[in-house]
């Protein structure tokens, strides 16, 4: 039976959600030794452990089926691969910086001037289609050390909390675009393999949905089940059921955690009591 080739970053935060979310996809992976290449116990898959930057080219020809990285690796490599899912985790921004004294005025301010980055062809794209003319002076690391010590009057650089930047004397000034976590495929699976990357895929989006949403439950007097109903219709519609106390009703939907915060306060207002929202371990629309 044909297995599934999936590769994925072989360290780093990357690498453990990608695990993750293929133990919440009930995908069981033993790799305790730190083996390169290993294979899940109860699907059809072999897990490959790889550069994250390597991976767009393995999966292009064919070494790799899929693979899980950043979306801005895809984009840097431009490989002939497809994206086939966004996978909701580690998000994160490319941005420019330059050192915190500077004044800056906008874009203009990088014309003529050095850049230093790991992403010398998503910068270039940008700084063409703005019709800046800069010079990428290409670094494979440590790319915040670059304006400190005269090699690049700016950086263009992946950006989290801003912490890193800040050590260096640097502040962020423009977010270039923003990236987060992808499944790539091979373009020219057969028809055996990409049966098994649909099943990935229909695991992948029910966890997906779970973590989106939030199972619900309150107590209401019945006299406000169509108002609260109206505000929690649920997959379909709210459960109801009644409740020992006469006049009251305990509802039960599922509603996406975002719009829980917005709605909180109407359902206190229609009477609502004992809240209780409950994470979803799966669900399957």
């Amino acid at each position: 039976m044909s297995k599934l080739k999936i590769a994925i970053q072989k360290s780093g935060r990357l690498s453990e959600k990608s695990l993750d979310l293929l133990k919440d996809c009930g995908i069981k992976i033993s790799n305790g030794d730190r083996r390169l290449k290993t294979e899940a116990q109860n699907f059809p898959i072999e897990v490959l452990f790889l550069r994250d930057d390597d991976i767009p080219q393995y999966v292009e020809q064919g070494v790799a089926d899929v693979g899980i990285l950043g979306e801005n690796e895809v984009w840097e490599k431009e490989k002939d691969v497809q994206i086939v899912e966004k996978l909701g985790f580690a998000s994160c921004k490319l941005s420019l910086a330059i050192p915190k004294d500077e004044g800056y005025f906008g874009l203009e301010y990088f014309n003529n001037k050095k850049v230093a980055t790991s992403y010398p062809k998503i910068l270039k794209k940008y700084f063409d289609e703005k019709n800046i003319t800069v010079e990428i002076e290409e670094i494979g690391g440590s790319v915040e050390i670059a304006p400190g010590i005269g090699l690049a009057n700016a950086i263009f650089d992946i950006v989290s909390t801003g912490s890193t930047l800040l050590m260096n004397g640097l502040k962020e000034v423009e977010v270039v675009c923003k990236s987060t976590a992808v499944l790539i495929s091979n373009k020219s699976l057969v028809n055996e393999k990409q049966a098994i990357l649909e099943k990935l895929l229909f695991r992948i989006k029910a966890v997906r949905t779970a973590v989106e949403n939030k199972y619900i439950l309150l107590n209401a007097p019945i006299t406000a089940v169509e108002k609260i109903s109206s505000i929690l219709p649920g997959m379909k519609a709210p459960t109801i059921l009644p409740l020992a106390e006469e006049g009251w009703v305990s509802i039960h939907s599922v509603v996406k955690e975002d719009e829980f915060w917005e709605i909180i306060d109407q359902l206190k207002t229609f009477g609502a009591q004992g809240i209780l929202v409950v994470p979803i371990e799966k669900m399957v629309l």
